[in-house]
Parts: C-alpha cells; sequence; structure tokens
C-alpha cells in the first residue's frame, strides 16, 4: 500500500470524490453519455468494482479491498492520460436501459433515439404490427436491438459498411439474445437489401462536417472517423439514405434519421420536404421524421 492515495481514500464515496475533483481539473470533455465530472467519476467508479447504476445511497460508504482501490485509480488515469471516452475502458455502455458491450471499433452509443425505440415511436407506428424493421449505420448494434425488444414481433437487420462494427454487434446480439430477431448484414446502406421493404427504417449515421471533425475534442478522435465524418456538410450519408428509402419503405412505414449538427444543412438542401423534428424529454434534437407519402413524394422509387 505505498501509494498514499490507496491508504487514504478508502470507500467508494472517497473514490467518486476523487475521480470527480481529477476530472475536473485535467478538463477531460464530457459528451459520451455524461455531462457532468460527478457524473463521470460514478459511472467509472462503479463500473470497475461491477456495481450497478441504481445502487443504493448506503453502499458509498463500503470499504474496498485494495485490489479494487488501484483498479479505479488505474481507469481513472488511463481516462485523463489517453482522452478515450470512459466506455472504452471499461467496455460497457447503456442504451435505452440496457448494457452494451463497445470498443474502439464502434461509436460509443448516446443517441437520444433511445427515447422514441422505447415507446415504439407511437402514434406513427403501432408495435404490435411492425414486422420488419432496417437500422442502417447500425455500429454496435444498440438500435437495432432494443428495436427488437420495442417490436417483439419484428425482424431487425442491423447493417453496416463495417466489418469490424458488426462483430461488435454480434458480440450485442449474442448478450441480448435476440438472435433470433436481429440479423447483421455486411452494406453500404441499402445495396444489398434489393427489394426488402420496412415498417421502420431508423438510422444514426454519419453526420459530422469535415470541419467540424477536424475540431473535435480528442474523445472524439478516438472513435472510428467512418461512424462520425461525412463530408463538407456532414450530409453526404443522409443524402443516400434520403435517395434510396422510398424504394424500401412499406406503405405506412416511417423513416426516422438522426442528424444533429447537420439539421440547418439539411434543412437548406431540401427547402420543400416537410421534416417532422422530434421533441426529447431526456434531452436530445437534430432528429427527424418522414412517413412513407412523404418520403416518396420527394424521391420517387428508382
Amino acid at each position: 500500500m505505498d501509494d498514499p492515495v490507496v491508504s487514504t481514500l478508502v470507500t467508494l464515496r472517497d473514490y467518486v470524490r476523487y475521480a470527480t475533483s481529477r476530472f475536473t481539473e485535467a478538463k477531460v470533455f464530457l459528451g459520451h453519455g455524461t455531462a457532468a465530472a460527478l457524473d463521470e467519476a460514478v459511472a467509472l467508479v462503479l463500473a470497475a468494482v461491477h456495481l450497478p447504476f441504481d445502487l443504493p445511497g448506503g453502499y458509498f460508504e463500503g470499504h474496498l479491498t485494495i485490489p479494487e482501490r488501484e483498479r479505479i485509480l488505474g481507469l481513472i488515469e488511463r481516462r485523463i492520460s489517453e482522452r478515450k471516452p470512459l466506455a472504452y475502458l471499461t467496455h460497457e455502455a447503456v442504451f435505452a436501459g440496457l448494457s452494451f458491450y463497445v470498443d474502439e471499433r464502434v461509436l460509443v452509443p448516446r443517441s437520444p433515439l433511445a427515447e422514441w425505440i422505447e415507446v415504439g415511436f407511437a402514434p406513427w407506428l403501432d408495435p404490435d404490427v411492425v414486422t420488419d424493421v432496417l437500422d442502417l449505420c447500425t455500429g454496435s448494434g444498440c438500435i437495432a436491438i432494443a428495436s427488437a425488444l420495442a417490436f417483439p414481433e419484428a425482424s431487425v437487420d442491423a447493417v453496416d459498411i463495417s466489418q469490424d462494427a458488426l462483430a461488435v454487434a454480434d458480440i450485442n446480439i449474442h448478450r441480448h439474445q435476440v438472435g433470433d430477431q436481429v440479423r447483421t448484414i455486411e452494406s453500404d446502406l441499402y445495396k444489398a437489401l434489393a427489394d426488402q421493404r420496412y415498417d421502420l427504417i431508423v438510422s444514426n449515421p454519419p453526420y459530422v462536417s469535415e470541419a467540424e471533425w477536424l475540431a473535435l475534442p480528442a474523445e472524439f478522435h478516438a472513435e472510428p472517423r467512418l461512424g462520425l465524418e461525412s463530408g463538407e456538410e456532414g450530409l453526404d450519408c443522409v443524402h443516400r439514405i434520403l435517395q434510396g428509402s422510398a424504394r424500401h419503405l412499406k406503405p405506412l412505414g416511417v423513416l426516422v434519421v438522426e442528424v444533429g449538427s447537420a439539421a440547418g444543412a439539411l434543412i437548406k438542401a431540401y427547402p420543400d420536404i416537410p421534416f417532422f423534428w422530434l421533441d426529447f424529454e431526456r434531452g436530445g434534437d437534430g432528429v427527424f421524421l418522414l412517413t412513407a407519402d412523404k418520403v416518396r413524394a420527394i424521391f420517387p422509387e428508382s
């Protein structure tokens, strides 16, 4: 016990306080699931000792073993020195209340889409009659898997151009035991889907402009650029999703796409499209919904 920190700090609460101070001092960037240094500290400490987020408050006075203290300190130092999102250090992220394995092959799940998946995109869809869902740019598979649980009668195609990303998605499909509902498909958007049609096409595609990507904090540069950057205005991938969606939507289907900071550029590019922008009670913006009839009015099937 040569480290004075290890000998001085003994409880969960001690390490949460210490991590909060270190993160604040080091000015680590937050934006991969937490919004404050305290939240990041709690997430790190609990993950390090394999405890749940809903831990009763009394547990924070519990004493940690020496190996547990050393493990927490190691993660704190790595979070500061490597500037990687915490999820890459713990290999875990939460989306729609579910735990997902993540590593540097995929983006860290953080989309506000979780809120709408949990309610089945009502009133635009009836979860009881949805039978086919497409998740474009699936990454870790979090949207596809959460959709499978929200639409229990649906088959879900989880599409990505990256074999590495699909390998992570397969880990999560196995973890959540939804292999009977979700299949991974290597494809450049719709190219490998033939004429398959869906009740719901949902996507969190790359939508960061090249200039914006270059200016992002180091934590974002730890993520795969393929999942973030998409051309001069951030719309290269979104253009293609829109242009091919009519061919793959059922007559009463809906298209839901997160475009984040590219929302303004999208509206400027398509001034005649009546995008419906979803609201979020838990925070978030930049997600549009279009019904199949609106899509076909602008982008006839090719």
